[in-house]
C-alpha cells in the first residue's frame, strides 16, 4: 500500500523539475551538463522534503534514470497515488473560521480534488471578498480581505507566477496598547487560484502572509 508523503506544492516542484530535465534531454548534447541537469534535477526534489525515508528518497531519483516524454508522464503519473490530499474539512468547520459572516457561501467541497490542494479559497463576487483557508500546526487558519482586479500582469506572492493578479488586502489588530488600531495588510496574488495551486512550490511566502494578518 502506498503512504503519502508529497504534499501538492512538492508534486508541484517535481513536474517542474522534471520538466526542466525533459527540456535538456531535447536541447543538450553534452552528455556531462546532462548529467548534472539530472542530478540538480533529482537534489533539488529530495530538498523539498524535510524528511524522507529511503524507499521514499529512492522513488523520487527515479528522474535520473528517464528518457522519454513517456517515462517521465509514466513518472509523474506513478507518484500520484502518494499525494497527502488537503486535511478533511467541512462547510461547518469552515463556518466556524468566519464567525462574522452567518450566511457564507461555502465552494461545492465534493467538486474539489483535494490531493492537489495546498489551500483552499473562493471569491463572494457581491462583496468582492477573498476567503482563505490553509491548515497549518493542525489547525485550519482562516483569512478573508476585500479583493481588487488590478487589470495588469506580475508575479503572485504565492505562486511566483507571472500572471493577471489582484491585490489582496486584509484588516488585522496591530498592537496590544490599542485594541481598536487595525492595520491593513496586503499583497498581490493570482485571479484564479486553482491555477496558482497548480503552480505553487514553496508555501514560505503563504505561511508568512498568514502568519502576518494574526499578529
Amino acid at each position: 500500500m502506498n503512504t503519502p508523503f508529497i504534499r501538492n506544492h512538492q508534486y508541484n516542484l517535481i513536474k517542474k523539475q522534471t520538466n526542466q530535465v525533459l527540456h535538456a534531454l531535447r536541447t543538450v548534447s553534452d552528455q556531462r551538463v546532462l548529467e548534472t541537469v539530472r542530478f540538480r534535477a533529482a537534489q533539488s526534489m529530495i530538498e523539498a522534503f524535510p524528511v524522507l525515508a529511503h524507499e521514499q528518497e529512492q522513488l523520487l531519483e527515479q528522474v535520473s534514470t528517464l528518457e522519454t516524454a513517456n517515462d517521465f508522464e509514466k513518472y509523474l503519473s506513478d507518484l500520484v497515488p502518494y499525494l497527502e490530499p488537503y486535511p478533511p474539512i467541512s462547510p461547518k468547520q469552515i463556518q466556524k473560521l468566519f464567525p462574522k459572516h452567518k450566511k457564507l457561501k461555502v465552494p461545492d467541497l465534493g467538486l474539489i480534488d483535494f490531493r492537489f490542494v495546498t489551500y483552499l479559497s473562493w471569491i463572494d463576487i457581491a462583496t468582492n471578498r477573498l476567503f482563505l483557508v490553509y491548515p497549518f500546526a493542525g489547525q485550519f487558519i482562516g483569512i478573508e480581505g476585500r479583493i481588487t482586479p488590478t487589470n495588469k500582469k506580475g508575479y503572485c506572492l504565492l505562486c511566483n507566477r507571472h500572471q493577471e493578479l489582484a491585490f489582496f488586502s486584509v484588516i488585522t489588530k496591530k498592537g496590544m496598547a490599542s485594541p481598536d488600531h487595525y492595520a491593513a495588510i496586503g499583497h498581490y496574488i493570482c485571479m484564479e487560484n486553482h491555477v496558482c495551486n497548480k503552480s505553487l512550490t514553496n508555501t514560505e511566502a503563504l505561511e508568512k502572509f498568514i502568519l502576518s494578518t494574526r499578529k
